[in-house]
């Protein structure tokens, strides 16, 4: 039994910045999140979670994120043991 920490790059739909951001916030409880410039105006949500291996997956937390309102894309950005 291992716990996992992961951060996923969330890439909100055009104009639906903030309305991501609060959307994850309080449907998926994250333990962190901010935000960060890539550039030409477009924004992305680094959203952290930590959880136990034998629990969860980040997979299936991938995929709620991808059933969030306002949630363009989703990609695993950084996953280790903790």
């Amino acid at each position: 039994m291992s716990k996992v920490a992961v951060v996923f790059k969330v890439y909100p739909k055009e104009g639906e910045f903030d309305k991501a951001m609060s959307a994850i916030k309080s449907k998926l409880n994250p333990i962190g999140m901010q935000s960060e410039d890539i550039g030409f105006g477009i924004r992305l949500i680094k959203v952290l979670f930590k959880f136990d291996d034998t629990e969860n997956s980040s997979s299936k937390i991938e995929e709620g994120l991808k059933g969030v309102e306002g949630v363009g894309e989703v990609e695993v950005a950084e996953e280790t043991l903790v």
